[in-house]
């Protein structure tokens, strides 16, 4: 197991304005989500990606259209910033039929596989396997093509973590595993759920690398990342990374945000924001302006404002095509 910093990474301005812009892109949505949630605009559950939002831009940015990314219920956030396009994000969790499942999945049953999202699900764990299944489905076809795993620190506990990342290891499958450590599975910290919290230690049991990140610092975790992705795609086989983060909204929306986490946790971590961590060292650094900053900004408030307008005023799925968009067929 090893820690990376984030320190070996050169960036264009184009990069770093590219990091920061996708980071932007779901902290604006979620916000969005969450207040028309708030108005009773979103049917079902609602589970934000705020606060976690360099974990899934920092890996993502390694991948190529044709890699495939299995997500959980906390997936907007990997959506998007694999490729989906906010509008139709946005109209899924209003439940409307110009949503990218057609309004069939709402939030956490995300379905964009011309991107490479192949679903996002509430099930803990599952999609370790189906991770590990896809890469080995791209070890048959002789491709270079890499299959990623996103879950939290509560599916680490689970038997589809081992099943999977043993098979994955021992096949030398490429498949990199993202455990999205927010310290808590629902509201059970993790310290109680497990005697060992080093996640990333895990991966020396089954003899495959294993990394810790700062998981609010994209640029460690991109830098992570690209190393896993290219053992990978090589024919390396797979890598487990751990990033180390922190939701900063309640577990889904309309659940309390404190009692199992104190306010003063809640306000630190706010303080570690990674949006506003990248904006200062890219000033700081010389590599972006103020005035790049800011006009990246106002782009993204008018990709929220056209996804919310879109998602508002789309029509929901006929009745008669409710049997439609459910399974694939020859």
């Amino acid at each position: 197991m090893s820690v990376v910093t984030g320190g070996g990474l050169d960036l264009t301005t184009e990069q770093a304005l590219w990091l920061l812009r996708e980071m932007l892109r779901i902290r604006r949505v979620e916000e969005a989500l969450a207040r028309s949630y708030a108005q009773g605009l979103i049917p079902g559950a609602c589970h934000t990606y705020v606060g976690q939002e360099a974990i899934a831009v920092g890996v993502c940015a390694h991948l190529r259209s044709d890699d495939v990314v299995f997500s959980t219920h906390r997936g907007h956030g990997h959506a998007l910033a694999k490729g989906a396009p906010a509008r139709e994000v946005m109209a899924e969790l209003f439940g409307k039929a110009t949503g990218v499942s057609k309004g069939r999945g709402g939030s956490m049953h995300l379905f964009v596989p011309e991107v490479g999202l192949m679903g996002t699900t509430g099930i803990v764990g599952p999609n370790i396997l189906q991770a590990t299944g896809a890469g080995y489905s791209f070890q048959l076809m002789k491709t270079d093509q890499v299959s990623v795993a996103f879950f939290g620190d509560g599916a680490v506990n689970n038997g589809a973590f081992h099943e999977g990342v043993n098979m994955a290891a021992i096949w030398a499958l490429p498949v990199v595993f993202v455990c999205e450590n927010n310290q808590f599975a629902t509201e059970v910290p993790f310290d109680y759920a497990t005697r060992n919290t080093d996640v990333a230690e895990r991966a020396r049991a089954y003899g495959i690398p294993g990394v810790t990140v700062d998981g609010n610092d994209v640029l460690a975790v991109s830098e992570a990342a690209q190393a896993a992705v290219e053992r990978a795609r090589s024919g390396g086989g797979p890598s487990l990374v751990e990033g180390r983060t922190y939701r900063t909204r309640p577990h889904a929306e309309g659940m309390r945000d404190g009692g199992y986490r104190t306010v003063e946790e809640i306000d630190a971590w706010k303080q570690r924001d990674p949006i506003a961590d990248l904006e200062v060292r890219l000033l700081d650094r010389g590599i972006a302006t103020q005035e790049q900053i800011d006009a990246v900004r106002q782009e993204i408030e008018e990709v929220v404002a056209d996804g919310l307008e879109f998602a508002k005023t789309s029509p929901y799925p006929e009745p008669d095509t409710a049997a439609l968009h459910i399974y694939g067929a020859s």
